[in-house]
């Protein structure tokens, strides 16, 4: 009797890898549970004084999915914020984005969250064998690349490179604005103060795209005021997957009240613009900056030195177009900026705090949540921030030209 032997052969799929060598990737520890579960450490960054850790960024790429369910645990989440400890800013509240073209972003559905060590969770079953995953859709210096390309023939936009950073790459200053500038005031727009902050700078190109259109508003808002806008004021930590300090653990809204171009150039970079354009007799009608944070949304306005309060009318006007004309949901009244973030202590005013300290100007910060936004009814996404850019630039330029 004859026999046969036959061999099975099982196909066999290639290994799950996970890759951060990209322009803004980022993780720290990857461990490997099994074959479909990996356990993802936040990188974080801590201070100049290793203090202060922050890890609300991460950003990866995962390839061999082979359509199997993954399991991707996102841990080494605590730290600390203006010297006090957390359990971190990644919550239930934050699930992060995935993206199969690089181009497009969703959130993932399925996760969960254990406070107890903290852990977020991700249960993925992708579509396709390459995708990406990040806390919230990335905005990088190639963006901002593109954006320039579309914007720069227009005969309304100027850019200057104002300095440079510790990496070396430019700090860019935009001005956008109709005719001369004599006797316009002027509304200064600073994006991307902290590197996480990625839908700050999406909702600085719906802004700036906003101001450049050809329609009736914008026309007048370029004819009477003179836009002075930093597009991405941390271009260092953006390509290296940064948190919110600069490549010496200085926290570029955190250093204010120092003047010190070696370790912060890019604080005295725009801190010099500034002084430069007051120093020649320009009326600053506005200097606001927009932030990103987890599960809060608010408007600060300057100190009220004294009890002053001078700004007071003009905020709250200004804060009454925001909540109305715009996606902007606060969880907080109109509040207003104390001298600094920790009493005692230099190197920690705000951008608000030190500008009114110097000068005396009106400087707002908004911070906007990147968890559920009630007016929107779900999760913001990029479409979102680019709108809220355009709804911005409206409501500023009515708080500028109008007065009660």
């Amino acid at each position: 009797m004859r026999y046969l032997l036959f061999l099975l052969v099982w196909p066999v799929s290639a290994a799950v890898t996970i890759h951060t060598d990209f322009e803004g990737g980022s993780l720290g520890r990857i461990e490997q549970v099994s074959p479909t579960h990996f356990r993802l450490g936040a990188k974080g960054e801590k201070d100049q004084d290793g203090r202060n850790r922050q890890a609300n960024w991460y950003y990866f790429r995962v390839d061999g999915a082979d359509s199997r369910q993954l399991t991707l645990d996102i841990v080494d989440l605590p730290g600390e914020y203006n010297y006090k400890p957390n359990q971190g800013a990644i919550t239930k509240d934050t699930p992060p984005v995935i993206s199969y073209d690089h181009r497009t972003w969703k959130h993932v559905e399925t996760f969960t969250y254990d406070p107890s060590e903290p852990k977020l969770s991700l249960q993925v079953t992708p579509s396709a064998n390459r995708f990406w995953i990040a806390h919230v859709p990335p905005y990088t210096n190639e963006d901002l690349a593109k954006l320039r390309a579309d914007i720069s023939h227009r005969p309304d936009f100027h850019e200057e490179v104002i300095g440079k950073t510790l990496g070396y790459r430019d700090l860019v200053l935009w001005t956008i604005t109709t005719g001369p500038v004599a006797d316009k005031p002027t509304v200064w727009l600073m994006f991307r103060q902290h590197s996480w902050e990625a839908g700050s700078s999406w909702a600085g190109e719906g802004a700036v795209r906003a101001l450049l259109r050809d329609d009736a508003a914008s026309r007048r808002s370029r004819a009477a005021i003179v836009w002075k806008i930093f597009p991405l004021c941390d271009p260092d930590g953006v390509a290296r997957g940064g948190v919110r300090f600069n490549a010496l653990g200085y926290d570029l809204n955190r250093n204010w009240d120092t003047d010190d171009p070696v370790k912060m150039p890019e604080i005295a970079a725009q801190r010099g613009a500034v002084r430069e354009w007051v120093k020649a007799g320009h009326r600053i009608a506005l200097y606001f900056s927009l932030h990103n944070t987890e599960t809060s949304e608010y408007l600060q306005g300057p100190p009220e030195d004294g009890g002053e309060g001078r700004f007071r009318p003009f905020a709250e006007r200004f804060f009454r177009l925001l909540t109305g004309e715009t996606t902007f949901a606060p969880t907080q009244p109109l509040h207003f900026a104390g001298i600094t973030t920790t009493a005692g202590m230099k190197g920690r005013m705000t951008v608000v705090q030190g500008l009114y300290h110097d000068l005396k100007i009106p400087a707002f910060l908004m911070e906007q949540r990147i968890s559920n936004n009630p007016k929107l009814g779900h999760l913001p996404e990029i479409p979102d921030r680019l709108t809220f850019g355009g709804q911005l630039v409206q409501a500023i330029s009515d708080a500028v030209t109008t007065s009660e």
